[in-house]
């Protein structure tokens, strides 16, 4: 191709037609030089990679709320499948309890209803560990489970004990299949957990994970201004709204709360002020 090139840069006079056809010609040479490919000869194949899966929100909401003292968790009850409504009530929070209470032995910590079995000399004023959970039952179990193990290998550490199972969720090659996520909070801190190693601290009181989220941490924080509201006030109206705009949101309310210690008040009260 560069002779040809030269060629009509040398002869002006050379027509376009002429260097068409030695173009064409030089062409099929070319082609005939190459070795045919037979049918048994190996070919490459090329497969685009597959993209990572976008997170799907997970079909309930869980909002926790501190305010005023409290901390109040509440979720709905809807289990679906697909655009089926399994059952409308389900109990997606519970309430766990550490096997030793005050030093005192606890009995099995929670049952499976999430109330509290008997304690023998236990301390009243410990009102255990919440979780709320949205995602497969039975991930959200497992996980349930977990947790609590590591609140009994570290004992009134909940940030410790979350942290331990975010990093077994992340690097276990079973945990890291399971589907679900969850809020967790004791009369000290509240927490989020996430699969993807998080473990996620409110800066302004307010957490949600599910479909419903987005609506009901936006309605509770237009809230968080009316002194007012309790904890439970702020998050039943924050549910309601959300149940109003998800589709995979019921009315059917569950509720849980804790009293928060004094210490840890005057501490939120103190980064409140600092704002």
């Amino acid at each position: 191709m560069n002779a040809l090139a030269n060629l009509a840069r040398a002869s002006p006079l050379v027509s376009r037609q002429t260097t068409q056809i030695l173009a064409s010609s030089l062409a099929t040479r070319c082609d005939a030089t190459r070795p045919p490919v037979s049918a048994t000869s190996p070919t490459r194949s090329y497969r685009a990679t597959p993209s990572a899966p976008s997170p799907d929100w997970h079909g309930t909401t869980i909002v926790c709320v501190r305010k005023n003292g409290r901390i109040c968790m509440m979720g709905d009850g809807m289990v679906s499948m697909g655009s089926v409504i399994v059952k409308p009530n389900a109990r997606k929070i519970r309430r766990i309890y550490p096997k030793t209470v005050g030093g005192k032995i606890h009995r099995g910590g929670s049952d499976s209803n999430g109330a509290a079995n008997s304690t023998e000399g236990g301390d009243e004023s410990n009102e255990g560990t919440i979780v709320g959970f949205a995602g497969t039952t039975a991930d959200a179990f497992t996980l349930l489970e977990r947790l609590e193990s590591k609140l009994d290998e570290y004992p009134g550490q909940l940030t410790r004990s979350c942290v331990e199972l975010a990093k077994g969720w992340r690097t276990d090659k079973y945990l890291r299949r399971l589907e679900a996520s969850l809020l967790v909070a004791d009369k000290k801190t509240m927490l989020e957990i996430t699969g993807n190693g998080d473990v996620l601290e409110s800066h302004d009181g307010v957490l949600g994970v599910g479909s419903g989220s987005n609506f009901a941490i936006a309605a509770a924080r237009a809230q968080m201004d009316q002194a007012e509201k309790s904890a439970e006030d702020v998050a039943r109206r924050a549910m309601e709204i959300a149940a109003d705009m998800c589709i995979y949101t019921n009315n059917q309310f569950m509720m849980e709360s804790v009293k928060m210690d004094e210490e840890s008040e005057e501490k939120m009260e103190k980064a409140g002020e600092t704002k």
